[in-house]
């Protein structure tokens, strides 16, 4: 039954950034399919507040403070989930930051190699501490919340645009290593999300109506809206699936070289 393939009862995953916006949906959405997930953020009452709203509504949920920045956070994070639960079964890598707006000969490097570590270093390094778990186990599924801006350039988001490129590479990488252990890597690049950090480009009327005339949907989209593509990359749904990645924008890729009118 090709149902039965998106059911996720007994499996253990964790979602970095769910907190709120694309994390937190796709949190849920996992846990409405069954997995029991494990909401993690920077702040510790801020992830026990989903987990109550998620226990409440009848899901299996536990929470985590993890800055993915710091080493002995990732470190912690892994160590509980495994103490607690034995396994880890999917691993999505969420967690995203964007400090800079701004001229690329004028990029500051530590607001740079802030973005780089948090977009990139972090999924990476969090990849390789469960990587032995999921070997050990016989498999999982590894998935990096990219961007459309990984897949081209933006004026003044270049920091951005690089981790979020070399974030899609190293799932690719990942995937040709680690796929003879059953271990799949994808990447979502999400458009422009309504979350707090494309706010400040969808809530200015004229930067939203800038960015979104080439969208054919003609919209931003929910958070809600990215939950499905992790559901089906978590599931048997996806066996055959890794070293890819899965674009979710309303059509802002395939927006024409002449404007329709």
């Amino acid at each position: 039954m090709i149902k039965e393939k998106f059911d996720l009862k007994n499996k253990v995953a964790i979602i970095t950034g769910a907190s709120k916006g694309i994390g937190k949906a796709m949190a849920q959405g996992l846990a409405e399919f069954g997995a029991t997930v494990i909401v993690s953020s920077r702040k510790q009452e801020s992830v026990d507040q989903v987990a109550k709203e998620f226990s409440e509504l009848g899901f299996s949920a536990d929470s985590i403070e993890c800055h993915v920045a710091k080493q002995e956070d990732r470190i912690k994070l892994i160590d509980k989930v495994i103490e607690k639960y034995g396994r880890i079964d999917i691993l999505i890598n969420n967690a995203g930051t964007n400090p800079y707006f701004g001229p690329i000969s004028k990029m500051p490097v530590d607001l740079y190699q802030k973005t780089m570590d948090i977009n990139v270093n972090s999924a990476i390094e969090l990849s390789n501490l469960v990587y032995p778990h999921m070997k050990k186990q016989g498999g999982g599924s590894i998935i990096h919340i990219s961007s459309i801006e990984g897949l081209h350039p933006s004026p003044f988001m270049a920091a951005y645009n690089i981790s979020k490129t070399a974030l899609l590479m190293a799932g690719k990488n990942q995937s040709i290593e680690w796929g003879r252990h059953n271990i799949r890597v994808n990447s979502i690049c999400p458009g422009y999300v309504k979350t707090k950090l494309s706010a400040a480009l969808l809530e200015n009327e004229a930067s939203r109506n800038g960015f979104l005339k080439n969208v054919s949907l003609g919209r931003g989209s929910t958070p809600d809206e990215m939950a499905g593509l992790a559901v089906f990359l978590a599931s048997d749904a996806s066996s055959y699936m890794t070293g890819t990645s899965i674009v979710n924008d309303g059509g802002l890729m395939n927006a024409p070289l002449i404007p329709m009118h």
